[in-house]
């Protein structure tokens, strides 16, 4: 069985250079995420042609995600790692210059007026918490609650109640334009509070534009969730900084949530934020991050991403491999047929107009034939994607082959739980593109003669739905 879940990869210092990169995809990378928080926008140009074009030597798709940084607040530079114990005082004090012991700068102008004493901030992952417990003229004084190593230039979680800066930030649509230009496959927005929020980066949908990723890690994005789903092209679950935002004990049941919503909308689902963290400087994870990973899997979600483990880590691919292993194995304990029961049998999937309709339907009646009759294949015929999405809701055992002529379509597929996607020449009418796809899908090594495959796709490329499903034979 081939893996089914997709693992996304962020490149760094560690992971920038060729012979890893080209060794991260053989390992088992399928999306490649570019963090623009970290470097210059050209350096990142120069890393994306890079990909493609080792991805391209190798004959594997790629995706590459692009995270924009958002409304982050971060502490001024750090020259040396400093660790922070608990009942240490600490002068917060607005400005970009370095930080030291004792006194950190942070790079957010309304902190004095912002920030009330009581309130809780915390540093980069959240495993350092300060509380402010006074103030002076140009600083807050705050004391350490839960202590740790700070290095580098760390984040500070303000809670979004209190935040004032809203998403997209001047300077990600700045650099939402060049990577627009350089046809970026898919775009992360950071802070998302609201479904107003994804409106105003303003691309053109998806595939002339990139897939739009919403990060939910706010209490707002939990509560406007359904909205935000909508509006975006992909949903992550960023558990950093939710995890700051919620009680921990909360934290996994609104993972479960989260995806479980994305899923039924047809939206592809990122698990991300200290999934192998033990493994940037260890080779191994911990048990408790292995059962992490294949819990991701068990709930649903599309894609597990990595993040500090590959972008600074000792051994980025050896990470890759890891993760590609532990999801294969939870893939093969998937329970199939219980979550396309229960995703029928609850009626998730919101009507978003009439030709959405008619997708659903018959992506529905796609899963239940295929499984009736135990198909070797689902072959998706799409210009968009969207019906190679919509049949993935329902997780089938037969593989989702996803044909499309659109290389940013194919791109942006490397994404979504269980799709292999193939490039074809074009679109023609359905009985001609049938034979095409199976043509191509035997030569590649996916199906035999003589197998039964279901081929779901539209009448023609004119097609405004996906209203034909055809159960064929293999010649």
């Amino acid at each position: 069985m081939k893996r089914r879940t997709k693992i996304i990869a962020t490149l760094g210092p560690a992971s920038s250079d060729e012979a890893t990169v080209k060794a991260m995809i053989e390992a088992g990378m399928d999306v490649a995420r570019l963090n623009l928080s970290h470097g210059t926008i050209d350096q990142h140009i120069e890393l994306l042609g890079q990909i493609r074009r080792i991805a391209s030597d190798v004959g594997r798709h790629l995706g590459v995600l692009a995270d924009l940084p958002g409304p982050k607040v971060r502490l001024g530079t750090f020259a040396d790692p400093i660790d922070l114990a608990p009942n240490d005082e600490i002068l917060l004090e607005p400005g970009e210059g370095p930080s030291r012991k004792g006194h950190f700068t942070v790079g957010y102008e309304s902190l004095l007026s912002d920030i009330h004493v009581g309130d809780r901030l915390a540093v980069g992952d959240g495993s350092i918490v300060l509380e402010v417990f006074d103030y002076t003229d140009n600083a807050l004084k705050a004391r350490v609650l839960f202590g740790g190593s700070v290095q580098g230039r760390p984040g500070l979680h303000i809670p979004s109640d209190r935040l004032k800066l809203s998403t997209p930030t001047e300077h990600d649509l700045r650099l939402l334009d060049a990577m627009v230009e350089q046809d970026i496959d898919m775009i992360a927005l950071s802070f998302v509070r609201s479904a107003h929020d994804i409106r105003r980066v303003g691309v053109e949908p998806a595939p002339r534009g990139p897939l739009i990723v919403a990060k939910i890690e706010t209490r707002a994005a939990v509560e406007n969730l359904d909205g935000i789903i909508n509006e975006s092209g992909a949903i992550m679950v960023a558990r950093g900084d939710l995890g700051t935002e919620c009680s921990i004990q909360d934290l996994p049941h609104l993972q479960k949530e989260i995806i479980g919503r994305c899923i039924a909308l047809g939206r592809p689902a990122i698990t991300a934020t200290q999934m192998l963290e033990s493994m940037i400087m260890a080779p191994s994870p911990t048990r408790a991050e292995a059962s992490d990973v294949a819990n991701a899997v068990f709930d649903g979600t599309s894609a597990v991403m990595l993040s500090a483990e590959t972008a600074i880590g000792h051994d980025p691919v050896l990470v890759v491999s890891t993760m590609a292993s532990i999801a294969l194995h939870a893939d093969r304990e998937f329970n199939y047929g219980r979550w396309g029961k229960d995703l029928q049998r609850e009626h998730l999937s919101e009507r978003q107009g009439e030709d959405s309709s008619v997708t659903d339907v018959m992506t529905m009646a796609t899963w239940q034939a295929a499984r009736e009759i135990e198909a070797k294949a689902i072959c998706c015929i799409s210009q968009s994607g969207f019906t190679v999405r919509a049949i993935a809701r329902f997780r089938p055992k037969a593989p989702i082959l996803g044909f499309s002529p659109e290389d940013r379509t194919i791109r942006q597929l490397t994404m979504s739980w269980g799709a292999t996607p193939i490039k074809i020449d074009r679109i023609d009418d359905n009985a001609t593109t049938v034979l095409k796809v199976l043509e191509l899908a035997k030569t590649a090594g996916h199906i035999r003669t003589g197998d039964i495959v279901a081929v779901l796709g539209g009448t023609s490329a004119a097609s405004r739905a996906t209203d034909t499903l055809r159960m064929v034979r293999c010649p």
